[in-house]
């Protein structure tokens, strides 16, 4: 599913390498699903809520993200068709939704600390519902059990590469998300689809043809000016207003409506094209935004959110660092100040140890296995399989998960 979501799926993923409660257990406000009751969030939580991939690219803590930035919504990633082909909805293309219990358990765990969470549905590469399901319908009914599984009340469809050019399958992800809305009143919808300097490209115009000659309207149209010759706030703002435009004569909306319909995904750190999008960039588009009182603001990904280590790698693009000089969880603030709260100023407050940490510190003489933990600059680290002399990192083999700072 790569290249621009920077997606290595690793098949050695576990609950356990989530570092979960054990699968299943039953959380404050389980609703007998696998998944904590959804707390009652307003629409700006959901409209700012960032991706996060809760079964690959390394997924750091939820509930440290949420402490150390004020965060309150996440953007789960991706619902997919199964990699072997059929109509019914998976993560990732291999773990069936209606047997989860790992993202149930990230979800129960967000809402148990007064959170809640979208799923995204498509994404980049893999296969699509609207491609496997015949019909409108049938898709529907598809995400109709996502929904249901896990209490949702937000979904976004992120329609791009290969769904988007396929014109049957977004005939179906429209009427699906049309059939939604109206069997679920109040859910929030969101449309993603790829940026260009134009606004959107030739197939993105015809998703929005699509839209309109179904009348369907989601609570936004989210565009991603990224990966598209893009570099810096002033590419991505010039896009937004000609998207605007785009818009504006599709659906014959005023300026300040479609502004009020429409959103941006952007790519924090370097993109997979080598564009470079830094926290002074995403200040100048949150400003934008807020001007223009738009619909959304959101970003790939807070798996990203993070500085790779070592930190002078700007010559590649991760899908579990951003490649640019950062502190953690930098760009999530940017979505909460988005949904209206002021992150905290200073970290959260951690037991003492070896500085702030814990668990010993790591030793490169020491054989680790699945499970073990150690601390190592100012971070709590999980071997997710054995190891010895690997210093812990994003990086290397992909042996070790960041569970967050001391």
């Amino acid at each position: 599913m790569s290249p621009r979501h920077v997606r290595t799926f690793a098949a050695v993923v576990t609950a356990a390498c989530l570092g979960l409660a054990a699968a299943g257990t039953a959380l404050a406000g389980d609703d007998g699903k696998g998944a904590a009751a959804p707390q009652s969030l307003g629409s700006n939580w959901y409209a700012a809520a960032p991706y996060l991939m809760p079964l690959d690219n390394n997924p750091p803590d939820a509930s440290a993200v949420m402490d150390a930035t004020g965060l309150k919504a996440f953007q789960l990633a991706f619902v997919l068709a199964p990699n072997g082909g059929g109509c019914a909805p998976t993560w990732d293309g291999t773990s069936p939704v209606g047997s989860d219990t790992a993202v149930a358990g990230v979800i129960a765990a967000i809402r148990a600390k007064g959170g809640d969470v979208s799923a995204s549905v498509g994404g980049y590469g893999g296969t699509k519902l609207g491609q496997t399901c015949a019909t409108p319908e049938a898709t529907a009914a598809a995400y109709q059990q996502v929904v249901d599984k896990y209490g949702l009340k937000a979904l976004d469809f992120d329609l791009e590469e290969p769904e988007y050019e396929n014109a049957a399958a977004i005939h179906n992800e429209i009427g699906a998300a049309k059939i939604l809305q109206q069997k679920n009143p109040g859910i929030y919808l969101s449309i993603t689809t790829a940026g260009t300097a134009d606004g959107t490209g030739w197939f993105g115009k015809q998703m929005l043809d699509e839209a309109k000659s179904q009348s369907f309207t989601p609570d936004n149209f989210s565009i991603m000016p990224f990966d598209g010759g893009f570099n810096g706030a002033a590419s991505q703002t010039a896009a937004l207003t000609k998207f605007n435009s785009l818009l504006r004569s599709t659906f014959g909306w005023d300026e300040a409506t479609a502004y009020a319909h429409e959103g941006i995904s952007q790519m924090n750190g370097r993109s997979d094209t080598g564009e470079y999008f830094t926290q002074t960039d995403f200040q100048t588009v949150l400003d934008f935004a807020t001007a223009h009182h738009m619909a959304r603001f959101t970003n790939w990904s807070v798996n990203r959110d993070r500085q790779c280590s070592p930190p002078d790698n700007n010559g590649r693009t991760s899908g579990t660092c951003s490649s640019v000089p950062q502190s953690a969880y930098d760009f999530t603030k940017y979505s909460v100040k988005f949904a209206g709260a002021t992150p905290p100023t200073t970290p959260p407050t951690t037991p003492p140890g070896n500085g702030g940490c814990t668990a010993a510190a790591y030793s490169a003489g020491t054989v680790y296995v699945g499970g073990d933990t150690a601390s190592y600059n100012g971070h709590t680290w999980r071997a997710k399989w054995w190891t010895q002399g690997e210093t812990p990192s994003t990086g290397g083999s992909g042996v070790w998960q960041d569970l967050g700072a001391c």
